[in-house]
């Protein structure tokens, strides 16, 4: 459904959207100009407000990230050694099966 609108626009505003979009074209494209704004705005907005959200908790998530490093590197310390162990021992396997499927 359309409403039909009347607004006022300076001269130089009206030439520039005859060039762009043609008599005939005017309303379809000033719609889409304004959804498009409107888009854009919105999006601006929002990563205006993640942005200032992110500052805001900075200090919060580096006091936990500091809290948890050496927890965190104990873990991976760990996890390395376990995680050779496992592939010399699979690469055992393969090479052990290799030479009983050449016989």
């Amino acid at each position: 459904m359309s409403k039909r609108v009347n607004i006022v626009l300076p001269d130089e505003t009206l030439r520039v959207l005859d060039r762009v979009a043609g008599k005939g074209d005017r309303s379809r494209f000033i719609s889409e100009a304004v959804l498009h704004y409107v888009r854009s705005r919105g999006a601006a907005n929002l990563r205006e407000r993640l942005k200032h959200g992110a500052l805001a908790n900075a200090k919060l998530n580096l006091e936990i990230a500091e809290e948890w490093f050496p927890v965190e590197q104990e873990a991976w310390q760990r996890l390395v050694p376990e995680e050779r162990a496992a592939k010399t021992s699979r690469s055992a396997a393969k090479s052990t099966s290799r030479r009983s499927t050449r016989h």
